[in-house]
């Protein structure tokens, strides 16, 4: 019987009490020890929009091992100066060849693979002509029948996302979360000994508006008028996650997990 491989993979991380919850989970919980492999959405991480290199070497500290983004990983442009030594960061995949980074990174047991939808999204290249050219390199590099293929797709439309998950389920991947949304879906199932979900949520203010202040998000929506978003800091914070429970590179298993705590407890934790 093949050892069984668990991964946990957290959602969108937004902001300053994203990226406490996912301290205070996997830190003062000491849950890293439950996982062989550690995967979370950044590309938020920062004030909201985008990742800083602090930010990334504080997440890196909690024990994340790979870091997948989207398109709001360029928001902070100093990522533009770190980004190719970033050596457990990626971005889509399916920018221009000319963007900073990579598309997806070969772990131990794993292959991470990170890309962008089309549906309401910035222009892109096609997401499943670039998975296909994905699995083609990966072919020559490694067996990929030794390897968990896992996929974060970065996308809007939930029909895109199921369909592009099937799609890459032929194509021998072994898993497909959806990330973007920051809301999680109750869909989590296992097709074909792939897991899939299309949405896994997000790490930040559960009072805010998709992790962001209320007030401001609706004056946009009244007005039609451009405002800042502020990262809202209102408790309780809370995690959505998944975790996936492989045998060899089929899925067993996948689970939602949806962690909080408040102010109150953050409160006793200092007496």
């Amino acid at each position: 019987m093949q050892k069984e491989f668990k991964i946990l993979f957290i959602g969108d991380i937004v902001g300053r009490c994203g990226r406490n919850v996912v301290s205070k989970f996997l830190v003062d919980n000491n849950k890293k020890s439950d996982y062989d492999f550690i995967i979370a959405n950044v590309e938020n991480a920062s004030h909201g929009f985008g990742l800083t290199k602090k930010n990334y070497d504080e997440l890196k500290n909690c024990g994340i091992q790979c870091m997948t983004s989207g398109n709001h990983i360029w928001d902070k442009k100093d990522v533009l100066s770190y980004f190719d030594e970033a050596d457990i960061l990626i971005r889509p995949f399916n920018y221009h060849k000319s963007a900073p980074g990579v598309g997806y990174r070969i772990f131990d047991d794993i292959v991470v693979i990170n890309l962008l939808g089309k549906t309401f999204m910035p222009p892109i290249d096609c997401p499943f002509v670039a998975l296909e050219k994905i699995i083609e390199e990966l072919k020559n590099k490694i067996n990929i029948s030794e390897k968990i293929i896992f996929v974060d797709f970065h996308a809007e439309a939930t029909a895109e996302k199921q369909c592009f998950a099937r799609y890459a389920f032929d194509l021998g991947v072994s898993a497909v979360v959806g990330t973007h949304t920051h809301v999680p879906t109750a869909d989590e199932t296992i097709i074909n000994n792939s897991a899939y979900i299309t949405d896994v949520g997000f790490c930040g203010s559960k009072m805010g508006v998709i992790g962001m202040e209320y007030q401001p998000s609706l004056k946009r929506l009244l007005t039609s008028i451009n405002e800042r978003f502020d990262v809202e800091m209102v408790y309780p914070y809370i995690l959505n996650a998944c975790e996936i429970v492989f045998s060899g590179n089929c899925a067993k298993s996948i689970n939602r997990i949806s962690f909080e705590y408040s102010e109150q407890e953050e409160k006793e934790s200092e007496d």
